[in-house]
Parts: structure tokens; sequence; C-alpha cells
């Protein structure tokens, strides 16, 4: 059935079409491939490797998983040896069905936001997502959620390979499909967060009054303190704070102050 399972994915190649503009890259420059994988080796000693969590590192030259470990053959129900053979494609073939519309408009933002950056910047790019495998044999739905920034950029940059650390989540978090984001650093200093429920437009519009509660709100001010300093009731401070969450697309505080720190008000 693996032989069978192999040939089919090899025939295919309907996940990794997506990741053409990956591959077209226009690479310069040589790794040293041994020595890259004996540092994953040696990433992988250092963290500890525990069933729950995998390490995999893509290669977008030939779209391939230049590295991979951790308990994955139990994890996922697909042996070790197509994950040697057609990592990528073995990757998402094991992503739920819902996901997979999501993960591949997300590898397309990502591909665009980092080739916008300058050099520097890119050096600076980690993306986060959450997503479900299942199981190939016994269809168990399992949440994991993963930290990646870039492994190996070349002297162009170009994304070369990534570095995936990946955690299963035991339970289940509240948002029902995939969901992601990504951050870097600008030239001058200034972080950037964008979300999947990041305004798709920048120029968000706010009041005087709500860009006066923003500012007081990154500065770490509490609500008590706002309406204080704005000499406002703290419930009007709650209700501009609802409107700001609203017009953000935000669904908490936290989420909120990600938002704001990345937009300039």
């Amino acid at each position: 059935m693996d032989k069978v399972l192999l040939k089919d994915l090899k025939k295919q190649e309907k996940y990794t079409k997506f990741f053409k503009d990956w591959k077209d890259q226009e690479f310069k420059g040589e790794i040293d491939e041994q020595k890259l994988k004996d540092e994953l080796a040696s990433i992988s000693k250092t963290i500890g490797m525990q069933e729950s969590l995998v390490i995999a590192c893509f290669d977008y030259r030939n779209l391939n998983l230049a590295f991979f470990t951790g308990n994955v053959e139990k994890l996922t129900g697909y042996p070790e040896s197509m994950f040697r053979n057609k990592g990528m494609e073995t990757s998402f073939t094991m992503i739920h069905p819902e996901d997979r519309p999501e993960l591949f408009r997300f590898q397309k933002i990502v591909f665009d936001a980092f080739h916008s950056l300058s050099i520097p910047e890119r050096h600076t790019f980690e993306f986060s997502y959450t997503t479900r495998w299942v199981h190939r044999t016994t269809g168990e739905v399992i949440w994991m959620t993963s930290k990646v920034r870039p492994y190996v950029i070349d002297e162009a940059g170009n994304f070369i390979m990534d570095l995936h650390i990946i955690i299963q989540l035991f339970t289940p978090p509240k948002l029902k499909s995939y969901d992601w984001s990504y951050t870097y650093t600008k030239d001058d200093g200034t972080k950037i967060f964008v979300s999947k429920n990041s305004p798709k437009d920048k120029a968000v519009k706010l009041t005087n009054k709500e860009r006066e509660i923003v500012k007081l709100v990154l500065e770490g001010k509490e609500s008590k303190v706002i309406s204080e300093i704005l000499n406002i009731s703290i419930f009007t401070v709650a209700t501009h704070r609802k409107n700001i969450l609203r017009k953000l697309g935000a669904r908490n505080v936290g989420e909120m102050v990600k938002i704001l720190a990345s937009y300039d008000f």
C-alpha cells in the first residue's frame, strides 16, 4: 500500500504545484548541505525531542523535505520513507482538506511579503500557523502549531530553506480552521505583525478619540487610567475599545495590541 501511495504522490504533484514561485527563485551561491543537516541534528538534540514535537526543514530549490525528525510515523500514519521520498507532497496530503485552501493562500502571502522586504528585513522574517493533521489509517484529527523562520537565505536574498518547529496541541484551540500570522522587523527597528485577521487595508478609519485610546493602549495604559487621562467614563472607554477591536478584526485585546503595533496611527 505504501508503494502505491508513493507512486500516486509522485504522479499527482497536486500540492507542490502551489509552490512553483518558490522553486522558480533565481538561487545564487552554494551551501554546505551536510553542515546544515549536522546543525539541525544538533538543534534537535538540544531541544530534546518529544513524541509531540517535530522539526522539519523544506528545501524550496527542489520542493523536498531536506530534514525531519520526530515520531512522524506515529503522529501521521505515513511511513518515514514517504517523507524522505516525497516530503512536501506527503506533508500536504495529511493536512485536513478544509485547511488546505487557506494554507495555499497563506504560502502566497508569505512569498509576496518576504520578497517585498529588504535583505536585512528578510533575515528577521518569521511566520506561524496552526492546522489539523489527519492520521492516515485511523482518521484521527490532531491540531498542530508551528513556528517557522528562514533557515537559509542565499546571497541574493532568496528563501532556500525554512525551519519548522511543530508542536502537537493536546487541547484543541478556539479557532476552527487554519490560522496564521507573520512578523518581521523593519530597517528602522519597527516590529511588524500581520495575522489572518489583520485588516486588509491599513487605512483603518478610526475616530480622533479612538486614535487617542489606541496611543494610550500601546503605552500599556489600562481602561481606568485612560478614562482619567481623557476625562471620560470607563464605560465609554470600553465602548471605544470594542469598536477598535471590530474595526481591526481582532478577536481579543492581546491580538488588538499586536495588530496596532504594526500600524502607523
